[in-house]
């Protein structure tokens, strides 16, 4: 449920200093325990399904036909 930086960075393919930075920002909740970084790693659970609707939504595109051009068939 609880991540250090490390592992959220691995978690998310981030950097360590991106993380860090996220955090500073207060982009990414997190919790100092005096000596590390605590982060709950439920908070990244909505981002990671909108990244697969997009990836899903994105191949869809790209595989749709392409139709055909009514120019082409043109004759005299």
């Amino acid at each position: 449920m609880y991540l250090t930086i490390k592992e959220t960075a691995e978690y998310l393919s981030m950097t360590e200093s991106k993380i860090e930075d996220l955090i500073k920002q207060k982009k990414i909740r997190a919790i100092h325990d005096g000596e590390n970084w605590i982060i709950n790693k439920d908070q990244f659970n909505t981002h990671l399904k909108q990244i697969e609707k997009y990836k899903h939504l994105i191949e869809e595109i790209l595989n749709e036909p392409i139709p055909e051009d009514l120019d082409i068939k043109d004759e005299d």
